[in-house]
């Protein structure tokens, strides 16, 4: 298991190696709290009337924030991180408007130096995502008429992941922890849940799961070129009381291509394995050209 997480962490720093070795910006020391963020509103729209080549009518939009505040003073650093986004989409053959996208995540990192000229903390995390609205299996009935039966909701599931560990941070832009003894559970509505934990591993009847493992996050964010960002989010979880060689893993990319103060391409690409939830990949892919605010 412990090789898994090096050499994944390995791959992950790898890539970034060189930029890792450039010397930090200065930080502003005046101040205790740092704030920022990105705000985006994704829209398109198509029609075709009596389109040889074909096509369907639709309409969708997504919206998502991206926002951080991080606090700083002496040997003590807390990270915050809250990532939400939501999207649907409503074609003309569809009789429901589907989403495209919706997550709401809550990433918490608090550190303590060693010693005050050091890059190494004591650390404490604290990460929750669920979403916001019911999900859906859809289908047909005998007549051919599209159907849909709700298999998710509102914090069903939701992940609850903390603990305590050890981070390594060069700035707000690059570090990475790992907590050895980490606590994650999953909530699930019970009346949802299947026979054989089929439903995110929750037990039938049973409206938690509980974990114990370890924890491993990095955070990568550097400009490729003028106006061109990219964020990587990489955490893996293995499980010591079940399976511990199936390690979790959840990787972000959100890319922010601005075209102007008001105007952006934004693409966003997010990949987990976990296989109490599905035997495979999940893969979710956004990309649009949008209004973007940064504040």
């Amino acid at each position: 298991m412990i090789k898994k997480f090096t050499l994944l962490m390995l791959c992950f720093f790898g890539m970034t190696k060189a930029k890792a070795q450039e010397p930090a910006a200065p930080a502003d020391t005046t101040k205790t709290w740092q704030t920022k963020g990105n705000a985006s509103l994704l829209f398109n729209q198509s029609t075709f009337d009596n389109w040889l080549a074909g096509g369907e009518n639709n309409i969708s939009g997504t919206l998502g924030v991206n926002y951080d505040f991080n606090y700083k003073k002496d040997d003590l650093t807390w990270d915050n991180k809250v990532i939400a986004s939501y999207g649907i989409v409503k074609t003309r053959t569809s009789s429901f408007a589907k989403k495209t996208d919706d997550r709401l995540e809550l990433n918490s990192l608090l550190g303590k130096k060693f010693k005050p000229d050091s890059r190494w903390y004591y650390s404490a995390f604290l990460n929750f995502k669920t979403q916001f609205t019911k999900g859906y299996e859809y289908g047909k009935d005998a007549n051919g008429v599209e159907i849909r039966s709700e298999i998710t909701n509102f914090l069903s599931p939701a992940y609850l992941t903390f603990g305590p560990g050890v981070l390594w941070k060069r700035d707000d832009n690059l570090k990475f922890n790992f907590a050895p003894a980490t606590s994650k559970i999953t909530f699930v509505d019970k009346n949802f849940t299947l026979p054989n934990e089929a439903y995110f591993g929750v037990k039938e009847g049973k409206s938690l799961r509980y974990e114990l493992g370890a924890y491993a996050s990095a955070y990568y964010k550097l400009d490729i070129m003028a106006n061109v960002t990219f964020e990587n989010i990489l955490s893996l979880y293995s499980n010591y009381l079940e399976d511990p060689q199936n390690v979790d893993l959840d990787y972000q990319l959100n890319i922010v291509m601005k075209i102007n103060k008001y105007l952006s391409t934004n693409l966003s690409f997010q990949t987990i394995y976990d296989d109490n939830a599905f035997q495979g990949f999940q893969i979710r892919q956004v990309f649009g050209v949008g209004a973007n605010y940064g504040f």
